[in-house]
């Protein structure tokens, strides 16, 4: 008979979790296990909500784990370190994206891209190599093998930094792999959300020209007078986009609704790419020939692997790149994620962990009343 959450492992932890698809988050005992001989373990000061928590809470994707503890952009203290050990000692600011473990002998991992291995296992919603489910950062405390662990410099704020462990480096990263970081390069960035304001902050660091694609001419003020955008396209003005059509030598495209990629892809100079970092839930249509007449890619980009992730930390902290956050208690997550499913946050929601997750005195107490409460 498979063991309770509260008895998988030896050391006691509590978060909030989904039990099903209703979306429906409650307080939840679980456990972590101990802290190996290469395994760091984290005080978790802050998370950030990403909407793929959305989708797994709700099982939208059609392969979530329930109980689920959510959570991949986590922050805080480390409090204890294995005695193998080497980037890590007690005290340090540290965090841990999407990733806890890949099979680190593949290809994908011998280059430093973790997060395309087969064997990649997420921060949470997975099965760990011991054969119990993983659990997130709305929680109180992680133990994570210190290859997958993030130093955090010291003039990074954490709770506005937690983001970057996912919104930023799924952006960051195609920018660096498909040479579309280059200063003097105009990037579009399609969509104005927790990615794409991200991936506006890093090109404008990196020193491109940046265009913002939107179908909100209300954002334009935001993306040019605030986010220091260049320029503002209203995707659903003809005008607009006829004027700027082969203007454009890359587009990070963040949209996860259903969309048109042609008015996209005529925005590209010849070579131009066209890269989707956003996940929508039903097949896009590409039309071919713009891509053969002007030799121009569409392309797929996940996060990145664990020494890119290192990188991006350290020019966001050289650079002063912060996401820009709306900080909230833990019961307050069933209006964010309300909210988060309206697009209503500019730009992320992270949860106050430290000072706002709180377990019950009374370990019987009826959880709903808690929730509700």
């Amino acid at each position: 008979m498979s063991k309770s959450p509260e008895e998988e492992h030896p050391r006691k932890a509590f978060g909030w979790a989904a039990r099903d698809a209703s979306g429906i988050l409650s307080p939840f005992n679980f456990s972590r296990r101990a802290n190996g001989d290469e395994d760091v373990t984290l005080k978790i000061l802050y998370c950030g909500v990403c909407h793929s928590d959305l989708h797994n809470i709700k099982n939208e994707w059609g392969n979530s784990i329930f109980p689920m503890v959510p959570g991949h952009e986590i922050v805080g203290i480390v409090t204890e370190v294995g005695k193998k050990v080497t980037k890590f000692k007690v005290g340090d600011k540290a965090g841990v994206g999407c990733l806890v473990g890949s099979c680190r002998a593949c290809p994908n991992c011998n280059q430093d891209g973790e997060i395309y291995c087969s064997e990649m296992i997420l921060s949470y919603n997975a099965i760990y190599h011991d054969g119990t489910p993983t659990y997130g950062g709305y929680s109180d405390m992680i133990v994570v093998d210190e290859h997958f662990v993030i130093r955090f410099p010291e003039n990074l704020p954490l709770e506005s930094s937690a983001p970057l462990l996912c919104a930023g480096i799924t952006v960051y990263s195609p920018m660096k792999y498909f040479g579309l970081s280059k200063p003097g390069m105009h990037l579009g960035v399609a969509g104005l959300g927790g990615l794409g304001h991200m991936a506006v902050k890093f090109a404008k660091a990196f020193g491109l020209k940046v265009t913002v694609i939107s179908t909100s001419p209300s954002k334009e003020e935001e993306a040019v007078e605030r986010l220091g955008a260049d320029s503002f396209l209203v995707s659903r003005d003809p005008k607009q986009m006829e004027a700027a059509k082969g203007t454009l030598d890359g587009i990070i495209d963040t949209v996860s609704a259903v969309h048109p990629l042609l008015p996209l892809i005529d925005l590209l100079k010849s070579h131009g790419k066209l890269v989707m970092v956003g996940a929508p839930d039903k097949p896009l249509e590409l039309p071919v020939f713009p891509l053969l007449l002007g030799r121009k890619i569409v392309a797929g980009s996940a996060s990145g692997g664990m020494k890119e992730t290192q990188e991006m930390i350290d020019f966001a902290a050289k650079h002063n790149v912060t996401a820009d956050v709306e900080v909230i208690p833990m019961d307050y997550i069933h209006t964010a994620m309300e909210r988060l499913a309206k697009a209503d946050v500019r730009y992320r929601f992270v949860i106050d962990i430290g000072n706002s997750l709180k377990a019950p005195d009374n370990g019987n107490a009826n959880l709903n009343q808690i929730m509700q409460g």
